[in-house]
């Protein structure tokens, strides 16, 4: 299901005309369709067809598996950091407090240092 359970950022991921898109549909080995959810199963079977060598993914089982496939992480926050730094316009504070209430749990250190870093 795209966009997790709830769809949340949908919306705005497909309107961001700063991402590059893929539109081709992955074919995902039984290893990682066993492994991961959808989402994180195409990212790093993307990365590996395509030799990307940065994904981003949050939760920490598909960052194990990206890790075991020799691809370097980031994450939703370290992706709005290195945007709102280069420029485009992101709220940070905005963004950070969606996350939040829609369930995506985010310690205040980590808050607090995607703030310090956009400042």
């Amino acid at each position: 299901m795209h966009g997790g359970k709830t769809g949340f950022a949908v919306k705005e991921f497909e309107q961001t005309s700063w991402l590059t898109k893929l539109q081709n549909k992955t074919n995902i080995p039984p290893f990682l369709s066993a492994s991961l959810d959808l989402g994180e199963a195409s990212v790093i079977e993307t990365a590996l067809q395509n030799n990307i060598s940065t994904v981003c993914i949050d939760e920490a089982v598909g960052r194990r598996v990206a890790r075991l496939h020799q691809l370097q992480l980031t994450g939703s926050i370290g992706i709005m950091i290195k945007a709102k730094n280069n420029g485009y316009p992101i709220d940070m504070q905005q963004s950070l407090n969606s996350m939040r209430k829609n369930g995506i749990w985010l310690s205040d250190q980590v808050i607090n240092f995607a703030i310090e870093q956009t400042e």
